[in-house]
């Protein structure tokens, strides 16, 4: 295992809490060049040994909250799935650019729209689990949008971290269209290998402007999860 990378110190206030948990990261190795057009302005595509990547991670979210106190009832917890890309600032942090977020809470997708300027839709979802094998299920209900995805993992055995695993997970924060910085703190993540049983993603991909891959993907882990914490936006 390579050593963790750091994490920048999360200036308080702290403002919100979450739980990511079983998350499926599945990465597709692509060229830079071909989607700079989705940065905001002041990033750009970060790299690793000369490609960036498109993930799709589905995941169950649960206990948003502030940082003290219960979790919000009902609107806390929700299934979500995003599209995303690597992204690195003329500071040199490094982030997550969204293109989706879609998740089964309307009310959830209204106030990140609003509040963080985040691309969220509303859609039906589903997670199942039986032993090894977890399936996830979304179908868009977002208005002039129609997709629907379906993906399916088989776990295996504990990875060991290396750099590309580091790339991928070790991301401190988000940028959005707005100009604005995201930072947020969790612990390492444990992944486990995982092969993909299932993948019908296509209209998904397509949904935010992207070709669908056409391919298997390049990386794919699992990851019981991990606690995090959101600290105030910041501008680039």
């Amino acid at each position: 295992m390579t050593g963790w990378p750091t994490p920048p110190e999360l200036r308080r206030p702290r403002i919100l809490r979450q739980r990511w948990l079983d998350l499926t990261f599945l990465h597709w190795a692509v060229d830079p060049a071909d989607v700079a057009h989705f940065f905001p302005a002041g990033t750009r595509p970060d790299t690793f040994e000369g490609r960036t990547y498109v993930g799709l991670v589905p995941f169950r979210m649960v206990d948003t909250g502030l940082p003290h106190g219960p979790a919000v009832p009902y609107l806390g917890s929700f299934l979500e799935t995003n599209v995303r890309l690597y992204s690195v600032d003329a500071t040199g942090r490094r982030g997550v650019v969204f293109l989706s977020l879609d998740a089964d809470r309307l009310a959830v997708v209204a106030t990140a729209r609003a509040v963080f300027g985040l691309p969220y839709r509303w859609a039906r979802m589903s997670h199942t689990r039986d032993g090894s094998h977890h399936t996830y299920t979304s179908t868009l209900r977002w208005p002039g949008v129609h997709a629907s995805s379906t993906i399916g993992v088989e776990l295996g055995s504990r990875l060991s971290l290396g750099p590309l695993e580091d790339f991928l997970t070790a991301r401190w924060g988000l940028h959005n269209h707005r100009g604005l910085y995201l930072p947020n703190h969790h612990p390492p993540w444990i992944l486990y290998s995982a092969e993909v049983t299932t993948l019908n993603a296509d209209a998904l991909f397509n949904s935010v402007g992207l070709a669908a891959p056409g391919r298997p993907p390049d990386h794919v882990a699992f990851s019981p999860g991990v606690p995090a914490l959101f600290g105030l936006p910041v501008a680039r």
